[in-house]
């Protein structure tokens, strides 16, 4: 059977269902509980539960997001406690959440997915409305040294490309992901600089990870 979606295929979901969660982000949402009474926490795009599962474990209230129905079901195989892991199918750019609901949210390799700089930054919008005032946010985005520096973007895009996978993704600079999410009403968290993992040749892409807080203004 053909699967229209690549998210969807079996050795894809098999490969995400065992990838350990992020050291990064587990060790902050720790610290984050010391500092905030609040627990629930949004993953946007929690594919297959790798963050979304040790998140629930370690306290926190979660909502994990995907469209690909395989990586839900395969998230929902390792729930065991339904009470602090919610799954639920939804579009990264239309989060079905109230306003201002959160108070930690996550998009760990999700924007990145989006095949238009429109589409990102209504999906950025959309985190930013989901968030309360001051509430952290874990980006995990690709990075523009993925590519060549001579590759060109898609025409009248500012930072999509489709030569990493055939497909149009979004791979930013430093500077193009700081303000994108300033725009949005998303402040980078003082002392901690984003950092940029190099890509393994021929396989992952270069990588940018930050973590913000959204403005109380």
């Amino acid at each position: 059977m053909k699967h229209a979606d690549p998210w969807s295929l079996p050795e894809v979901v098999d490969r995400l269902s065992a990838t350990p969660p992020n050291t990064v982000l587990m060790r902050f949402a720790a610290e984050e509980q010391q500092r905030s009474a609040g627990r629930r926490l949004l993953d946007i795009g929690c594919g297959a539960g790798c963050n979304a599962v040790p998140l629930a474990k370690a306290g926190w209230h979660v909502l994990g997001l995907d469209l690909s129905q395989p990586m839900l079901e395969a998230a929902r195989q390792r729930l065991d406690d339904p009470e602090r892991l919610q799954l639920q199918r939804a579009a990264m750019d239309r989060l079905p959440v109230e306003d201002q609901s959160f108070d930690f949210i996550v998009a760990h390799g999700i924007w990145n997915l989006a095949g238009s700089a429109k589409e990102f930054r209504t999906a950025v919008r959309e985190a930013a409305r989901a968030a309360k005032p001051g509430a952290p946010l874990f980006v995990y985005a690709f990075s523009r040294s993925t590519l060549p520096p001579e590759t060109k973007p898609v025409d009248g895009e500012p930072f999509v490309f489709i030569e990493f996978s055939g497909r149009p993704q979004c791979f930013l600079i430093e500077a193009q992901l700081i303000e994108e999410l300033d725009n949005a009403g998303f402040e980078q968290e003082p002392g901690i600089p984003i950092a940029e993992y190099e890509r393994v040749p021929d396989r992952k892409p270069a990588i940018l990870e930050g973590i913000f807080r959204r403005s109380s203004t």
